[in-house]
């Protein structure tokens, strides 16, 4: 063996894999990383700071002989099929007792087939959510491992040094059986695309609806940015506004972008499980289909053709409208955090992964992309009753909710009236209106489906299940 043992390996040495290795370094742990490319292994020891042990090297063999045991290693590489092969390519080199982790967007069923294929060798397998993008690998992003117990303690100082920290506390905790770890990042992934959707429809409103300038936009988010709404996807979209037109100064940079966007799936994941265990999460699913809406710019520019929307400007105030759309974007961001949490809540029993929801909305804090002031408050609330099923019921969420619906069902009832497409916020909406109803019309729904099907029914006026032969 190499004399230099070094403390972590990674597999691709992208951006986020490079910085969260120069990240390990800046914290004195020896680390080592491995990609075929060698203007990156290059590029990556140029970038460590003077007095760090950093090397990079093109061959895999090279870097895992250099490990101490139990070797550490992560992978950071594209999900599905890449994932399987690096497992592959690692067998013949790791031995038993030695920890792989997945750090990438691997749908959670994936990662549950690999925990129980290389149990079965002996090797520990981990699958960890990393938030924060390139500048939070680098400084210190929000982690989210699952998995293996018996693996997590060799990991923990290495994670638990690199991670964003909130009041000294790193935003890393252990999050669950299996998977967990793989599925708390779908889901926040999910409630990040539901977040960036009611921020762009607020967008859309405040600036084709009422008419706010680029300058204005900056001052409502950054004043919001200073109050309840704290949170790193309100400060970015103050920041947006302000960027000028890198090929055109005398524009801004937002105002040439194109209407149409990308997704990497998490969000599609999201709907999909979510769906499969029975949790309603609306605000979630309707920003994974504005985004399919989006991408079929051709067809809306033939629709627009046809149908002349003619999307007109919203008679009010700026400065009242401006209020009404903080209190309405406030009611959808907590919405879409607690359709995701109660999501957690069922996949905790349902799947057996029992996650703990107030380490899940701790490490949120910091580091991650839907980081926000909130999550202070969730903390606090899941601290005193883990076992909560969902935000609603708890009487301070209510309170908060109590002064925010009235503006919000005016800022709705403006997008309607005026034909912007608002989905999430009308589905944020709705979602809250069905889910504090006593009665809702599902009586009928069942009928229908007696009257056709003999699915039969439940009564309200005694216990038992009843079919009835319809008349024609």
């Amino acid at each position: 063996m190499a004399a230099q043992q070094f403390d972590f390996g990674m597999i691709g040495l992208g951006v986020m894999g490079r910085n969260l290795l120069l990240n390990m370094a800046d914290h004195g742990f020896k680390v080592i990383g491995f990609d075929k490319d060698n203007q990156k292994t290059t590029a990556f020891e140029a970038a460590a700071n003077p007095g760090t042990t950093v090397k990079g090297v093109v061959a895999l063999q090279e870097m895992v002989s250099q490990l101490a045991v139990p070797r550490k290693i992560m992978m950071l590489v594209p999900a599905g099929k890449p994932v399987d092969d690096v497992i592959e390519s690692l067998l013949p080199l790791v031995q038993k007792g030695d920890i792989i982790i997945d750090g990438g967007n691997s749908h959670y069923t994936d990662t549950l087939r690999r925990v129980t294929y290389l149990k079965d060798k002996g090797i520990h397998f981990m699958g960890v959510g990393v938030s924060g993008g390139e500048q939070g690998a680098r400084t210190g992003p929000s982690i989210m491992p699952g998995g293996d117990q018996e693996a997590y303690p060799h990991v923990q100082p290495m994670l638990e040094a690199i991670a964003a920290k909130v009041n000294g506390e790193p935003c890393v905790a252990h999050l669950g059986k299996g998977a967990a770890g793989h599925y708390v990042k779908m889901v926040h992934n999910g409630i990040e695309y539901a977040i960036m959707q009611i921020i762009s429809e607020c967008y859309d409103l405040l600036h084709r609806g009422a008419g706010l300038t680029n300058d204005e936009l900056h001052k409502a988010f950054d004043s919001w940015n200073k109050g309840d709404l704290q949170s790193f996807l309100v400060e970015i979209t103050a920041d947006i506004f302000l960027q000028p037109d890198d090929k055109d100064a005398s524009k801004r940079l937002i105002d040439v972008i194109l209407d149409k966007a990308g997704a990497k799936g998490t969000g599609k994941w999201t709907s999909q499980d979510a769906m499969e265990i029975g949790v309603p999460i609306p605000t979630i699913d309707m920003s994974v289909t504005m985004r399919n809406i989006s991408a079929i710019k051709e067809e809306r520019l033939k629709a627009n053709a046809l149908y002349k929307n003619q999307s007109g400007k919203i008679d009010t105030t700026k400065e009242a409208f401006v209020q009404q759309v903080h209190d309405a974007l406030y009611f959808g961001i907590l919405m879409s955090y607690a359709q995701g949490l109660a999501m957690l809540h069922k996949a905790s029993t349902e799947l057996d992964m029992q996650i703990p929801l107030q380490k899940v909305v701790s490490v949120w804090r910091g580091g991650c992309i839907i980081r926000s002031t909130l999550l202070d408050l969730f903390t606090r609330i899941y601290t005193q009753n883990p076992q909560l099923e969902n935000l609603l019921l708890h009487e301070q969420i209510a309170q908060l909710l109590a002064d925010k619906t009235e503006n919000t069902r005016k800022v709705a009832g403006a997008a309607i009236q005026h034909q912007y497409a608002a989905g999430c916020l009308l589905a944020a909406l709705s979602y809250f209106d069905a889910y504090r109803s006593g009665q809702l019309p599902i009586n009928l729904v069942q009928a229908q489906r007696d009257y056709f099907g003999a699915h039969t029914y439940q009564r309200i006026d005694q216990p038992g299940t009843f079919h009835t032969i319809w008349n024609k």
